[in-house]
């Protein structure tokens, strides 16, 4: 087997996550699949270049070797794509190119990016990963990318990129089934919450080791499940789990949504382009914050949050 770009790709994700399931996420493809793509390379390199441990997967030395050779061809030829790419966007007319990851704002700032910028291709690109999104905003492929850094565990920063703080701490809520004993309060204590089930995604940068450490300042140790949140919104809705969430989460029949007391976790909400371009960083910022404001005054409980913290976010933005 000949060694192709896409087997280069696979090693540096499973060495940048450090897990098979996180890098399988990352590209796409299932676990198995990878494990067996993996087995090949090392067959064919003739040497084992991951130690597979309880905590995850770490190179060896044969696979640190490698990785220092596969990682600049990775970035070359993700240059040499993306500089393709911006070729031909520019010969076919102007186009942004946003990453995001998960946020109740993105239809209202889609919209009103499209009404600014009409005649502009708006592709969105999303990812669970930030860390992934800011690396392709870093590698030319996005041109803006609007993520969320969990508190505690601040995002892995390439070099160059331009940064503006939407939110400096956006607190984030619990959900839970309508009938939990806690949903009768309008702010829940986390010590209610110590005999639940948390369930979290481990694939979100920074959302496990968040809570972690949240749940241990607090003197907690309840059990916790890892699952996707399509599975946890059903599992909450049964009463089996409760998860954190956003606090413009929207309401639905069978959850609800509840401040923490003392706002224990959070997040920062950043946007972040390359140098360059500012006028039209400053556009796309403007229409984000608009769209933000729109669905964070729309949400009941966090509205509430807001008064009681006297946000700026409540006041509309001067002409």
């Amino acid at each position: 087997m000949e060694l192709e770009v896409r087997h280069l790709r696979a090693l540096c994700a499973i060495a940048d996550t450090g897990s098979l399931h996180k890098a399988a996420r990352r590209l796409g493809v299932s676990q198995p699949s990878l494990t067996t793509q993996l087995r090949r390379i090392e067959h064919a390199l003739g040497a084992e270049l991951f130690t597979r441990e309880r905590t995850g997967c770490r190179p060896t030395p044969v696979g640190r070797t490698v990785l220092s050779r596969a990682r600049p061809l990775v970035a070359e030829m993700n240059a040499l794509v993306a500089e393709a790419k911006a070729s031909a966007a520019r010969a076919g007319g102007p186009r942004l190119r946003i990453g995001s990851t998960a946020s109740r704002a993105l239809p209202g700032w889609l919209g009103r990016l499209r009404r600014r910028l009409p005649g502009t291709d708006i592709s969105l690109h999303m990812d669970v990963s930030a860390n992934a999104l800011l690396r392709m905003v870093a590698a030319g492929q996005l041109d803006v990318a609007f993520v969320h850094e969990v508190e505690g565990c601040p995002l892995t920063l390439p070099e160059g990129l331009s940064v503006r703080v939407l939110v400096e701490r956006e607190p984030q809520f619990v959900s839970m089934a309508r009938d939990h004993p806690a949903a009768a309060a309008p702010v829940v204590e986390l010590a209610d919450l110590a005999e639940d089930r948390w369930i979290v995604d481990p694939t979100v940068d920074g959302e496990w080791d968040g809570l972690r450490r949240v749940l241990g300042a607090a003197g907690l140790d309840p059990p916790v499940l890892h699952g996707d949140y399509h599975t946890a919104a059903a599992l909450i809705a049964v009463g089996e789990a409760v998860a954190p969430c956003q606090p413009t989460s929207g309401p639905r029949d069978d959850m609800v949504i509840r401040p923490l007391r003392g706002d224990p976790l959070a997040v920062r909400l950043l946007l972040f382009s390359p140098p360059g371009s500012r006028e039209l960083y400053a556009t796309v910022y403007a229409d984000l914050e608009a769209a933000y404001r729109d669905v964070a005054s729309g949400a009941a409980a966090y509205r509430q949050w807001l008064v009681r913290h006297k946000s700026p976010l409540l006041s509309a933005p001067a002409a």
